[in-house]
């Protein structure tokens, strides 16, 4: 490759150096976040040449060769952010790497469950995607039961407020003692979706749990904790 023979844009630099997805670099670039050969750049379409020094909020950021993905059981009360300015606890508190990772989509702070995180740009982008439709699972405990009417209309769509539509398929439903336990799918992905269905369809919530996010299954991951995904379960990340 020539000296100054164009290397990729800006955006997918960023992406490919695990700061974010490609679309939410466009974002942060547009911020001033970026700077190319110590000059700020707003362009996220701007052609990076191969010896062209990139820095991100004053560090220098290089392409990164090995990917790699983490696996969350993310705790209640915490925050799905690389961090707080609040100094709450955030998802990084209960990860240890050397590698800079960010958090795949999001889990709001009352929510727990499966949580990615990556330096894999590509990835994210593809997860994140509403195009995509990625399913994600949930176990929702809430008072009452779901009736019939309540499943249809839920397959069908619920308005949920904003010009928005909330819509999720019931996988199966237990009702004890006038509480129910209910596993339901999304393939969307709007702002706290199913908090804002049961808001709307007056059922109280009293618990939510991300279980599984496309082929991938949180299983007996406790709690806090995390691993590492092998190849093969990133692999079927991608399968729809």
């Amino acid at each position: 490759m020539k000296k100054n023979e164009i290397f990729m844009r800006l955006n997918k630099f960023l992406s490919l150096s695990g700061i974010a997805s490609r679309r939410k670099s466009d974002n942060l670039i547009k911020m001033a976040t970026t700077e190319v050969n110590g000059k700020i750049c707003l362009d996220p379409a701007f052609d990076v040449n191969i010896n062209d020094r990139v820095s991100y909020e004053g560090k220098t950021i290089k392409l990164i060769t090995d990917k790699i993905v983490l696996m969350l059981n993310k705790p209640a009360n915490v925050i799905t952010t690389v961090k707080d300015t609040h100094g709450r606890k955030t998802v990084m508190d209960f990860v240890k790497s050397k590698t800079r990772l960010t958090p795949i989509g999001r889990l709001d702070r009352d929510t727990t469950g499966l949580l990615l995180l990556t330096n894999d740009g590509d990835l994210q982008q593809f997860l994140t995607h509403p195009s995509n439709r990625i399913s994600k699972d949930y176990i929702a405990i809430i008072e009452g039961r779901m009736k019939k009417l309540d499943i249809k209309k839920l397959n069908k769509g619920v308005y949920i407020g904003n010009k928005e539509y909330g819509k999720a398929k019931i996988l199966k439903q237990e009702t004890i003692k006038g509480r129910s336990k209910i596993t339901l799918r999304l393939k969307h992905g709007k702002k706290r979706e199913i908090r804002r269905i049961f808001f709307r369809m007056r059922k109280k919530l009293l618990s939510l749990k991300r279980i599984g996010l496309s082929k991938l299954k949180l299983g007996d991951l406790r709690e806090g904790c995390f691993r590492q995904l092998t190849d093969n379960e990133i692999k079927s990340l991608y399968q729809r």
